[in-house]
């Protein structure tokens, strides 16, 4: 059973393209296909879960809207957000969907925590609203694909970004939460170092015995 897990750094990336990329793999891998995290970030766009129920839609019409098959309701990814997408065999890990959120939120808490050396941040899980809070405002967002047991989409955290445009959706489908970012709480990380530091929790938290990085050119 392969437990090596595979790093793509995928640098900057469209987010159809990128998307379209994990459907395609996520169709063809088998038994021994590796397990792989993909880490990028997108140019400014609004996704639109499978839960469309009473979602008000943006108001700005300068950034694109696409629909897409993952779990929950509306978010934005633009520049300096790392995005982290996750492509498990979640039956081969012997991981439930919920094992695998909490893994996350957990691999983002302990990030927070790490990352300022005199006054850790406290952050938080919430119980029916997916995703890692510090206080009442959200510093990272996810929503998975299950197809054929194993996974896809992931997880998106606010590092060093313009949150502007979180003003025109309601985040997640709630009406006035706020966002907040590393950058706003005096956490002095990169964009890649955060998603780096996310990667090596969250590889550890499911016990992947070996790690290979490839970065694209």
């Amino acid at each position: 059973m392969p437990q090596t897990l595979r790093i793509r750094e995928l640098g900057l990336t469209d987010y159809e393209t990128t998307w379209h990329a994990m459907q395609a793999f996520t169709a063809k891998r088998n038994q021994n296909t590796a397990d792989e995290l993909w880490l990028t970030e997108h140019p400014a766009v609004y996704t639109l879960g499978l839960n469309r129920k009473d979602v008000r839609y943006p108001k700005r019409k300068d950034i694109p809207l696409v629909l897409v098959d993952r779990g929950g309701k509306i978010t934005y990814h633009g520049p300096g957000q790392a995005v982290i997408y996750l492509l498990i065999d979640l039956k081969r890990k012997g991981l439930s969907v919920r094992q695998l959120v909490s893994a996350m939120g957990n691999a983002v808490i302990s990030l927070l925590e790490e990352s300022v050396e005199e006054n850790a941040i406290t952050a938080t899980v919430k119980s029916g609203a997916p995703g890692v809070y510090v206080g009442d405002k959200k510093i990272a967002s996810l929503g998975l694909r299950l197809k054929n047991n194993c996974c896809y989409h992931g997880l998106a955290l606010n590092i060093a970004m313009d949150l502007t445009p979180f003003a025109a959706i309601d985040p997640c489908g709630y009406p006035g939460l706020e966002v907040t970012q590393t950058s706003d709480l005096g956490v002095n990380i990169s964009l890649h170092d955060a998603g780096k530091a996310f990667i090596s929790k969250l590889a550890a938290n499911l016990n992947y015995t070996e790690c290979m990085t490839e970065k694209s050119a």
